[in-house]
């Protein structure tokens, strides 16, 4: 495949990654609701390629089933806490926040499988940390309390999905990634739903515009999610990463044009240091993984 082919699909992938906060603020339905008609959706959008691969589920063990549940829940609990973030404050703040995902992934690998983590790589976790510091003190000066309680949702967001890519990493790496998308999918829809069911939340009485945002909120991050996976056969996991931070820019300027949302001075300033810092991340991980091969060989 060309470099020009290549960046067409990054683009398209952006682009609609960077359209799921401004859908999440057109609805009016609950985080969870929304979340869990995404995931529902959104397994139903995989079904025809989990159809070719049917013979695969057998052959799925019990123990990987548990993993993927767990996964799953976490997936869930992710897009619900997301979501709700995206309720209470902007979308700039909430999503250059979800840029501290790699950095978190390699927090969460240190203290859980005893990762090294270098000087170099504690220097540039401060950095993005910074960023978000500032973005969160551009909200409590120009917002209301609710944009913080935002902010801190996205966070823990985060946390939850690196738990869903450290299980998903470590537990099923010899699984179809359309087998392990569809169940983990499935698995999140099934815990938003009961915890819908308990909390005594609606699911199923809403307007027509309500089911077009949700079917919305499947079709297109799924799109990117499935160009991503198709895309690691031609490019490093660096470079779809790189581009993913390219989700807060493009959330950003759409929510600018079609919500009229106004970013404030230290909250751009602070964006721009939290890619920086990210950026720098990805980089060095990248020229770590490069030197570890050429000491390999």
């Amino acid at each position: 495949m060309t470099q020009k082919k290549i960046s067409i699909l990054l683009v398209i992938s952006i682009i609609g990654i960077s359209f799921s906060a401004i859908f999440v603020k057109w609805s009016d339905a609950p985080s969870t609701v929304l979340s869990m008609y995404r995931m529902y959706f959104a397994s139903i959008l995989l079904l025809p390629m989990i159809w070719k691969r049917r013979g695969e589920l057998s052959k799925v063990s019990r123990q990987e089933w548990g993993f993927l549940a767990l996964s799953g829940a976490c997936l869930g609990l992710s897009f619900a806490l997301w979501f709700a973030s995206l309720k209470l404050t902007t979308v700039a703040s909430s999503t250059i926040i979800l840029a501290l995902q790699p950095i978190l992934a390699i927090v969460g690998g240190f203290f859980f499988y005893k990762e090294r983590v270098d000087l170099r790589t504690i220097l540039t976790i401060g950095i993005a940390i910074i960023g978000v510091v500032m973005v969160g003190w551009g909200d409590l000066g120009h917002a209301n309390s609710s944009a913080i309680l935002g902010d801190f949702l996205s966070f823990l967001n985060v946390i939850a999905v690196v738990g869903y890519l450290l299980i998903g990493q470590t537990k099923v790496k010899q699984m179809s990634h359309w087998i392990y998308s569809f169940s983990v999918f499935l698995f999140a829809g099934l815990a938003l739903h009961i915890y819908n069911l308990v909390a005594g939340v609606p699911t199923l009485d809403y307007p027509p515009r309500e089911w077009g945002i949700f079917l919305l909120l499947a079709i297109f991050p799924t799109l990117s999610h499935v160009i991503f996976n198709f895309l690691l056969s031609h490019v490093n996991a660096t470079t779809i990463s790189m581009s993913v931070l390219g989700e807060p820019v493009g959330a950003t300027i759409v929510a600018v044009i079609l919500l009229d949302e106004r970013i404030h001075s230290l909250q751009f300033v602070g964006g721009l240091v939290v890619l920086v810092g990210v950026s720098l991340f990805l980089i060095q991980r990248k020229n770590t993984d490069s030197e570890k091969i050429s000491i390999d060989e």
